[in-house]
């Protein structure tokens, strides 16, 4: 274990990512109505150029309760991390992300991004989120970003006001709120798989 003050570099659990240079993760976590859980993800960037790309989607209309820990660390430069990962909420179900991003001081040139949204369907439904940024470099873009609120009403008078009863007006509001997460899966059979079960518990959800 190495220390630089502040910054400690943690030893690599054995069930971490490990990205090597020039190597790129791609994954997409993925929670369904009905399904409670409780998820850990650390990856380490441990050579120069390596690039890992997270994201997820968690339709949560019941009672349903889901967890998303986060760790990114960058231990050498010029990698790349981007997450985003969004979440509808309904009834009395609870979600948790807390997302961590770590830059070591030999990491510089380093570009990190992570992003949680959600959008809460009922007055009980509750989605806390905690992004963290620790940067110990100089030259780096880092950013980082939460959001939690409710659909548009400004919309749903637009959309009715052109026809579309309110219900599909919600239903079209959500289903473009995830799209963003489900544009970024790389192959376009998976892609479309997974949009075509977002939009099935979606219309479920609006029941």
């Amino acid at each position: 274990m190495k220390d630089y003050g502040h910054y400690i570099e943690v030893p690599i659990p054995q069930e971490a990512y490990v990205v090597g240079a020039g190597q790129t993760l791609d994954r997409t976590f993925v929670v369904l109505p009905g399904e409670s859980k409780d998820i850990t993800v650390r990856v380490f960037l441990t050579g120069e150029g390596a690039q890992a790309r997270l994201r997820g989607l968690y339709l949560c209309p019941s009672d349903e309760q889901v967890r998303f820990h986060i760790e990114v660390h960058h231990r050498a430069p010029g990698c790349r991390s981007d997450q985003l990962f969004k979440g509808i909420v309904g009834g009395t179900a609870r979600t948790w992300f807390d997302g961590r991003i770590i830059v070591a001081p030999d990491a510089q040139q380093t570009e990190a991004y992570q992003a949680n949204h959600n959008i809460l369907l009922s007055a009980q439904a509750k989605a806390e989120t905690k992004p963290q940024l620790e940067i110990y470099a100089d030259d780096v873009k880092c950013s980082h970003g939460a959001t939690v609120g409710q659909l548009s009403e400004e919309e749903q008078f637009y959309m009715r006001s052109r026809g579309i009863p309110a219900s599909e007006a919600k239903v079209l509001q959500m289903i473009s709120f995830v799209s963003e997460v489900i544009a970024q899966v790389p192959d376009p059979a998976e892609r479309e798989a997974l949009a075509a079960r977002a939009e099935a518990a979606i219309r479920e959800m609006a029941l």
